[in-house]
């Protein structure tokens, strides 16, 4: 995995099997520059119903909504005068029915995208591109893509995954980003603030407050 731009750990959006492992010879695009930020949501659906001698209806649960995920990339082959649409479209893949389906309600394939610890497993509903700039015989150099994923399936119902490829089968990593402590990343992945020393002992850290962003740690799985 070589890094991006800024020489961090990359991004990836992955095409993954019916288990939520990534699939061999499948689909793999690495981000170019990581997001600045994702943002996943959710929303439940609700009824309101009347009730008898009241201003106030009660509210009743109907159902749950899926987790969706929106992120923003930017790729970039300003340097190398590459189409940078041959990296983008590979993205078009995930959102196409499988090659030779036979059936039309037949659904795109899975994917994950991943970044650090965070791993986001569901379907591409929604993407878009823009190009921003081009060589001078019109060869797109740079790409905005904005995609949004939903998940069909509760979390649970893949095994375990270990998100990195590199760590350890019992280890998970985490990328530093400015303002991060080891309590505070202990109380992120463990619950527990106390636990940071798990962390500083695994990374081999002498002084737990010298922390530099895009820095990367190994996280022992409790």
């Amino acid at each position: 995995m070589s890094p991006t731009r800024g020489n961090l750990v990359p991004a990836r959006i992955y095409e993954v099997d019916s288990s939520g492992a990534e699939k061999s010879g499948g689909v793999s695009v690495e981000c170019m520059f990581n997001p600045f930020e994702y943002t996943v949501t959710k929303q439940n659906q609700f009824e309101q119903k009347a009730k008898n001698n009241s201003k106030v209806p009660t509210i009743e649960f109907k159902q749950s909504g899926p987790q969706t995920l929106k992120i923003n990339l930017v790729f970039d082959t300003y340097e190398s005068g590459e189409d940078v649409s041959l990296t983008t479209n590979l993205l078009w893949k995930l959102m196409e029915p499988p090659a030779g389906s036979s059936s039309k309600k037949t659904p795109p394939p899975e994917a994950a995208f991943e970044w650090g610890v965070f791993r986001f497993v569901a379907l591409i509903t929604q993407m878009s591109h823009k190009f921003t700039l081009f060589l001078q015989d019109g060869t797109p150099v740079r790409a905005k893509v904005e995609v949004t994923f939903s998940q069909h399936k509760d979390l649970n119902d893949y095994p375990n995954q270990n998100p990195t490829s590199g760590a350890g089968p019992d280890e998970r990593i985490w990328q530093v980003i400015s303002g991060d402590r080891l309590d505070t990343i202990a109380y992120s992945v463990y619950g527990d603030a106390t636990r940071w020393r798990t962390i500083a002992q695994r990374n081999g850290l002498t002084n737990p407050l010298d922390l530099q962003p895009g820095q990367v740690l190994m996280i022992p799985e409790e």
